[in-house]
């Protein structure tokens, strides 16, 4: 069963390397995830499921490697133990795995990609088999909210963007697993809203967990929404 579960952010500005100059920006939020993977450790699971964003669905069961040198740094990551032709990470799991390394995870742990695009109804199946993978199951989700939220956004502003992350923190900080699922799929992807298949994941794994949240951070410094959340 689901025992405690952490939700990230995935930019790759949350590297260092990768933020050079601006890297000091990002301090709080990098302090907000390694609380909320501390807290994992301390609910001593027997199995870490990382769960991130990707073009497709896909399961990593040996592990994986990770590369941000698409965004100008050599750093390579990797999770679990993996083979020598391991497949690439994306860039969601990447940064989790980095997070990982940073705070010196060294439990068993896999990975899961799941499509952009993924129906509601899958994300939470999947959610529910992870939950009964092991007797103590925890969860590193990695998503981020809507880009459109202002001009610094990347995406055009939107009307509903604030209030979606808004929901969204909401959701988070009670540990409100039916409102993650009611999460709109369509207007989530017009929002541009990367982290919506993985939380709905998160959703259907917390059903009956009995979980309480705190919501570690909820910032939006480049027109992003980032949250951090424990739930244990």
């Amino acid at each position: 069963m689901l025992v405690a579960a952490a939700v990230c952010p995935h930019p790759p500005l949350i590297v260092p390397e990768v933020a050079a100059g601006a890297a000091v920006e990002l301090d709080g939020l990098r302090a907000a995830c390694g609380e909320a993977i501390a807290r994992l450790d301390a609910a001593r699971p027997d199995l870490l499921a990382v769960v991130g964003g990707g073009p497709a669905s896909r399961e990593y069961p040996a592990g994986g490697v990770g590369s941000l040198r698409p965004y100008g740094v050599d750093v390579t990551v990797s999770l679990g133990d993996p083979p020598a032709d391991a497949p690439a990470l994306p860039l969601s799991l990447t940064v989790g795995a980095w997070l990982l390394h940073r705070v010196g995870w060294s439990g068993p742990a896999r990975a899961y990609a799941v499509g952009s695009g993924s129906p509601v109804k899958d994300c939470v199946r999947l959610g529910a088999h992870l939950a009964g993978l092991a007797g103590r199951v925890a969860l590193l989700v990695l998503g981020d909210g809507s880009a459109r939220r202002d001009d610094s956004s990347p995406g055009w502003p939107h009307a509903q963007a604030v209030a979606f992350d808004d929901t969204v923190a909401q959701a988070l900080a009670e540990a409100d697993a039916g409102a993650l699922e009611r999460l709109d799929a369509a207007l989530a992807e017009e929002l541009m809203a990367a982290g919506r298949a993985a939380w709905q994941v998160l959703a259907g794994a917390a059903r009956d967990a009995g979980l309480r949240g705190d919501l570690l951070a909820y910032h939006a410094p480049y027109g992003v929404a980032y949250f951090v959340a424990a739930w244990t």
